[in-house]
Protein backbone atom coordinates (compact mmCIF):
# COMPACT_ATOMS: atom_id res chain seq x y z
CA UNK A 1 0.00 0.00 0.00
CA UNK A 2 1.39 3.49 -0.91
CA UNK A 3 1.10 6.08 1.65
CA UNK A 4 -0.85 9.22 0.22
CA UNK A 5 1.82 12.18 0.16
CA UNK A 6 0.92 14.34 3.58
CA UNK A 7 0.78 17.49 1.18
CA UNK A 8 -2.67 16.32 -0.39
CA UNK A 9 -4.31 17.16 3.22
CA UNK A 10 -3.50 20.72 2.43
CA UNK A 11 -4.60 20.48 -1.31
CA UNK A 12 -7.64 19.01 0.14
CA UNK A 13 -8.39 21.96 2.19
CA UNK A 14 -7.77 24.12 -0.90
CA UNK A 15 -10.07 22.03 -3.06
CA UNK A 16 -13.03 22.77 0.00
CA UNK A 17 -12.70 25.96 -0.35
CA UNK A 18 -12.46 25.89 -3.76
CA UNK A 19 -15.88 23.75 -4.05
CA UNK A 20 -17.60 24.96 -0.93
CA UNK A 21 -16.22 27.96 0.55
CA UNK A 22 -18.34 30.66 2.55
CA UNK A 23 -18.01 33.93 0.13
CA UNK A 24 -17.54 36.49 2.46
CA UNK A 25 -15.98 39.81 2.33
CA UNK A 26 -13.62 40.36 5.38
CA UNK A 27 -11.51 42.88 7.53
CA UNK A 28 -9.41 43.79 4.46
CA UNK A 29 -12.14 44.09 2.01
CA UNK A 30 -10.48 41.47 -0.51
CA UNK A 31 -13.02 39.15 0.21
CA UNK A 32 -12.28 34.96 0.82
CA UNK A 33 -14.15 31.59 0.57
CA UNK A 34 -13.90 30.66 4.08
CA UNK A 35 -14.45 27.01 6.17
CA UNK A 36 -14.40 26.55 9.94
CA UNK A 37 -12.88 23.90 11.05
CA UNK A 38 -9.58 22.19 9.32
CA UNK A 39 -6.94 19.88 10.62
CA UNK A 40 -3.33 18.25 8.76
CA UNK A 41 -0.92 15.85 10.41
CA UNK A 42 2.44 15.95 9.92
CA UNK A 43 5.30 13.21 11.06
CA UNK A 44 8.49 14.60 11.84
CA UNK A 45 10.16 11.67 13.78
CA UNK A 46 12.28 10.45 10.54
CA UNK A 47 13.58 14.06 10.01
CA UNK A 48 10.82 15.08 7.68
CA UNK A 49 10.53 19.21 7.13
CA UNK A 50 6.91 19.69 6.01
CA UNK A 51 7.61 22.42 3.57
CA UNK A 52 5.32 22.49 0.48
CA UNK A 53 6.49 21.13 -2.77
CA UNK A 54 3.52 22.32 -5.10
CA UNK A 55 5.22 25.97 -4.76
CA UNK A 56 8.58 26.85 -3.86
CA UNK A 57 8.33 28.06 0.07
CA UNK A 58 11.24 30.14 1.15
CA UNK A 59 12.01 28.09 4.17
CA UNK A 60 14.74 30.29 5.46
CA UNK A 61 12.29 33.32 6.08
CA UNK A 62 9.58 31.33 7.90
CA UNK A 63 12.22 30.04 10.24
CA UNK A 64 13.91 33.33 10.47
CA UNK A 65 10.36 34.97 11.45
CA UNK A 66 10.09 31.68 14.32
CA UNK A 67 13.52 32.73 15.50
CA UNK A 68 12.67 36.43 15.94
CA UNK A 69 9.41 35.56 17.62
CA UNK A 70 11.84 33.03 20.01
CA UNK A 71 13.93 36.37 20.95
CA UNK A 72 10.68 38.39 22.19
CA UNK A 73 11.35 41.26 19.82
CA UNK A 74 8.58 43.39 18.61
CA UNK A 75 10.54 45.57 16.12
CA UNK A 76 10.90 44.79 12.64
CA UNK A 77 14.02 46.43 12.34
CA UNK A 78 15.79 43.47 13.67
CA UNK A 79 14.07 41.23 10.84
CA UNK A 80 14.97 44.13 8.11
CA UNK A 81 18.57 43.35 9.34
CA UNK A 82 17.88 39.40 8.34
CA UNK A 83 16.05 40.26 5.13
CA UNK A 84 12.69 39.37 6.36
CA UNK A 85 10.26 41.61 4.74
CA UNK A 86 6.91 39.89 5.53
CA UNK A 87 6.17 42.57 8.27
CA UNK A 88 6.33 46.04 6.74
CA UNK A 89 3.28 45.72 5.24
CA UNK A 90 1.27 46.99 8.66
CA UNK A 91 3.61 49.95 9.89
CA UNK A 92 3.84 51.10 6.75
CA UNK A 93 0.23 51.04 6.16
CA UNK A 94 -0.17 53.09 9.60
CA UNK A 95 2.79 55.83 8.69
CA UNK A 96 1.20 56.27 5.33
CA UNK A 97 -2.61 57.16 7.18
CA UNK A 98 -0.70 59.09 10.21
CA UNK A 99 1.75 61.54 8.15
CA UNK A 100 -0.21 61.15 4.16
CA UNK A 101 2.89 60.09 2.70
CA UNK A 102 3.05 57.73 -0.11
CA UNK A 103 6.68 56.85 0.81
CA UNK A 104 8.04 53.72 -0.84
CA UNK A 105 7.91 50.14 0.50
CA UNK A 106 11.40 50.31 -0.01
CA UNK A 107 12.46 53.87 1.04
CA UNK A 108 10.13 52.94 4.07
CA UNK A 109 12.19 50.15 5.08
CA UNK A 110 15.98 51.55 4.08
CA UNK A 111 14.54 54.72 6.86
CA UNK A 112 13.80 52.18 9.47
CA UNK A 113 17.12 50.27 8.96
CA UNK A 114 19.57 53.51 8.96
CA UNK A 115 17.55 55.51 11.97
CA UNK A 116 17.30 53.81 15.33
CA UNK A 117 14.87 56.70 16.26
CA UNK A 118 12.46 56.29 13.62
CA UNK A 119 12.31 52.71 13.62
CA UNK A 120 11.55 53.06 17.38
CA UNK A 121 8.69 55.39 16.38
CA UNK A 122 7.48 53.53 13.22
CA UNK A 123 8.64 49.83 13.16
CA UNK A 124 6.78 48.76 15.93
CA UNK A 125 4.40 46.33 15.72
CA UNK A 126 3.00 46.51 19.51
CA UNK A 127 3.11 43.51 21.93
CA UNK A 128 2.94 40.51 19.47
CA UNK A 129 3.78 37.33 19.41
CA UNK A 130 7.04 37.25 20.95
CA UNK A 131 6.44 39.65 23.25
CA UNK A 132 3.78 37.16 25.00
CA UNK A 133 5.85 34.08 24.54
CA UNK A 134 8.70 35.20 26.46
CA UNK A 135 7.64 38.42 28.57
CA UNK A 136 3.94 38.04 29.04
CA UNK A 137 3.05 40.74 31.52
CA UNK A 138 0.92 40.00 34.48
CA UNK A 139 -1.67 41.84 36.62
CA UNK A 140 0.55 41.39 39.04
CA UNK A 141 2.90 43.21 36.50
CA UNK A 142 5.75 40.60 36.64
CA UNK A 143 6.49 39.46 33.62
CA UNK A 144 6.49 35.92 32.29
CA UNK A 145 8.19 33.65 30.17
CA UNK A 146 6.04 31.05 28.70
CA UNK A 147 8.38 29.28 26.25
CA UNK A 148 11.20 28.49 29.44
CA UNK A 149 7.82 27.21 31.63
CA UNK A 150 7.29 24.97 29.06
CA UNK A 151 10.97 23.06 28.32
CA UNK A 152 11.00 22.96 31.82
CA UNK A 153 7.87 21.65 32.16
CA UNK A 154 8.76 19.46 29.14
CA UNK A 155 11.76 18.09 31.27
CA UNK A 156 10.79 17.46 34.55
CA UNK A 157 6.83 16.40 33.73
CA UNK A 158 6.83 15.16 30.33
CA UNK A 159 3.14 13.32 31.40
CA UNK A 160 1.48 16.92 32.18
CA UNK A 161 -1.37 18.23 30.46
CA UNK A 162 -0.60 21.93 31.10
CA UNK A 163 2.67 22.10 28.18
CA UNK A 164 1.23 25.25 26.63
CA UNK A 165 1.56 28.70 25.52
CA UNK A 166 -0.37 31.35 23.83
CA UNK A 167 -0.46 35.01 22.44
CA UNK A 168 -4.08 35.91 22.97
CA UNK A 169 -3.42 38.54 25.80
CA UNK A 170 -6.96 40.17 25.71
CA UNK A 171 -5.88 43.50 27.43
CA UNK A 172 -3.47 43.82 24.20
CA UNK A 173 -5.20 42.91 21.68
CA UNK A 174 -5.78 46.21 20.84
CA UNK A 175 -2.32 47.57 20.87
CA UNK A 176 -1.26 45.07 18.37
CA UNK A 177 -0.50 45.64 14.84
CA UNK A 178 -2.23 42.02 14.23
CA UNK A 179 -4.28 39.82 16.90
CA UNK A 180 -2.14 36.64 16.85
CA UNK A 181 -3.52 34.00 14.48
CA UNK A 182 -1.60 31.18 15.19
CA UNK A 183 -2.36 31.34 19.30
CA UNK A 184 -1.86 28.31 21.23
CA UNK A 185 0.85 25.87 20.89
CA UNK A 186 0.68 22.85 23.08
CA UNK A 187 2.79 19.87 23.71
CA UNK A 188 2.62 15.99 24.71
CA UNK A 189 5.10 13.44 25.06
CA UNK A 190 5.00 9.91 24.31
CA UNK A 191 6.65 6.96 24.19
CA UNK A 192 7.98 7.42 27.92
CA UNK A 193 9.87 4.14 29.18
CA UNK A 194 10.96 3.35 25.48
CA UNK A 195 14.21 4.84 25.02
CA UNK A 196 14.19 8.56 23.72
CA UNK A 197 10.29 9.66 23.98
CA UNK A 198 8.81 11.69 21.18
CA UNK A 199 6.97 15.06 22.07
CA UNK A 200 4.19 16.16 19.30
CA UNK A 201 3.02 19.69 18.97
CA UNK A 202 -0.49 21.08 18.89
CA UNK A 203 -0.77 24.17 16.88
CA UNK A 204 -4.10 25.86 17.37
CA UNK A 205 -4.79 28.68 14.69
CA UNK A 206 -7.54 30.96 14.91
CA UNK A 207 -7.48 32.07 11.14
CA UNK A 208 -5.61 30.74 8.28
CA UNK A 209 -4.66 32.54 5.09
CA UNK A 210 -3.92 29.07 3.42
CA UNK A 211 -2.38 30.87 -0.04
CA UNK A 212 0.65 32.32 1.87
CA UNK A 213 0.48 32.24 5.48
CA UNK A 214 -0.47 28.85 6.02
CA UNK A 215 2.80 27.06 3.91
CA UNK A 216 5.04 29.72 5.56
CA UNK A 217 2.79 28.76 9.26
CA UNK A 218 3.47 24.83 9.08
CA UNK A 219 6.96 24.97 8.22
CA UNK A 220 8.07 27.45 10.98
CA UNK A 221 6.09 25.56 13.32
CA UNK A 222 7.59 22.59 12.45
CA UNK A 223 11.23 24.48 12.96
CA UNK A 224 10.13 25.45 16.39
CA UNK A 225 8.94 21.17 17.06
CA UNK A 226 12.71 20.69 15.64
CA UNK A 227 14.19 22.65 18.40
CA UNK A 228 12.00 22.17 20.92
CA UNK A 229 13.00 18.47 20.84
CA UNK A 230 16.49 19.02 20.76
CA UNK A 231 17.22 21.09 23.82
CA UNK A 232 14.91 18.37 26.28
CA UNK A 233 16.45 15.01 24.45
CA UNK A 234 13.12 13.87 22.62
CA UNK A 235 12.85 12.55 18.75
CA UNK A 236 10.37 15.48 17.41
CA UNK A 237 6.87 13.09 16.57
CA UNK A 238 4.07 14.51 15.11
CA UNK A 239 2.98 18.42 14.19
CA UNK A 240 -0.77 18.57 14.27
CA UNK A 241 -2.30 22.03 12.96
CA UNK A 242 -5.88 22.96 13.31
CA UNK A 243 -7.54 26.23 11.79
CA UNK A 244 -10.71 28.17 12.96
CA UNK A 245 -11.63 30.20 10.10
CA UNK A 246 -9.59 28.62 7.32
CA UNK A 247 -10.01 30.68 4.27
CA UNK A 248 -8.53 31.57 1.18
CA UNK A 249 -8.31 35.27 -0.54
CA UNK A 250 -10.58 35.80 -3.98
CA UNK A 251 -7.31 36.94 -5.44
CA UNK A 252 -5.46 33.73 -4.59
CA UNK A 253 -7.78 31.26 -6.42
CA UNK A 254 -5.71 31.24 -10.06
CA UNK A 255 -3.07 30.39 -7.23
CA UNK A 256 -4.46 27.23 -5.99
CA UNK A 257 -5.65 26.05 -8.86
CA UNK A 258 -2.27 25.94 -10.44
CA UNK A 259 -1.02 24.69 -7.21
CA UNK A 260 -4.25 21.73 -7.42
CA UNK A 261 -2.72 20.96 -10.71
CA UNK A 262 0.53 20.30 -9.26
CA UNK A 263 2.05 16.65 -8.04
CA UNK A 264 3.63 16.51 -4.73
CA UNK A 265 7.27 16.16 -4.45
CA UNK A 266 8.51 14.22 -1.46
CA UNK A 267 9.48 16.76 1.27
CA UNK A 268 12.67 17.50 2.48
CA UNK A 269 14.80 16.80 5.56
CA UNK A 270 15.70 19.00 8.04
CA UNK A 271 19.04 18.62 10.68
CA UNK A 272 20.19 20.94 13.00
CA UNK A 273 23.81 21.71 12.86
CA UNK A 274 24.20 22.21 16.37
CA UNK A 275 23.01 22.40 19.77
CA UNK A 276 23.08 25.37 21.42
CA UNK A 277 23.01 25.70 25.24
CA UNK A 278 19.17 27.35 25.32
CA UNK A 279 16.01 27.94 22.97
CA UNK A 280 17.81 31.52 22.68
CA UNK A 281 20.53 30.44 20.78
CA UNK A 282 19.84 29.11 17.07
CA UNK A 283 20.83 30.92 14.16
CA UNK A 284 19.40 30.37 10.66
CA UNK A 285 22.78 28.86 10.07
CA UNK A 286 21.67 26.12 12.43
CA UNK A 287 19.16 24.80 9.73
CA UNK A 288 20.51 22.21 7.39
CA UNK A 289 17.14 21.65 4.28
CA UNK A 290 18.67 18.69 2.48
CA UNK A 291 16.08 17.53 -1.05
CA UNK A 292 14.07 20.05 -1.22
CA UNK A 293 12.93 20.46 -4.93
CA UNK A 294 9.81 21.77 -5.63
CA UNK A 295 7.58 23.39 -7.92
CA UNK A 296 8.22 27.02 -8.77
CA UNK A 297 7.20 29.86 -6.93
CA UNK A 298 4.37 31.89 -7.51
CA UNK A 299 3.43 35.39 -6.77
CA UNK A 300 0.55 36.64 -5.12
CA UNK A 301 -0.42 39.17 -3.32
CA UNK A 302 -0.69 39.93 0.91
CA UNK A 303 -4.16 41.29 2.45
CA UNK A 304 -3.43 43.85 5.14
Amino acid sequence: MTLRHPEYQYLDVLTHLLEKGDKRIDRTGVGTLSMFGAMMRFDLSDGTFPVYSTKKVFWKTAVKEMLWFLTGQTNIQSLLKENVRIWTDWPLAAYRKATGSEISQKDFEDKILADDAFAEEWGDLGPVYGKQWRRWKGADGKEYDQISGVIETLRKNPSSRRMLFHAWNVPELDQMALPPCHMTYQFYVSGMGEGRPKVSLLVLQRSSDMGLGNPFNVCQQAALLAMVAQQVDMVPGELVWVGGDVHLYLDHIDMANTLLEREPRPFPKLSLLRRPDSIDGYRIEDFEVTGYDPHPAIEAPVAV
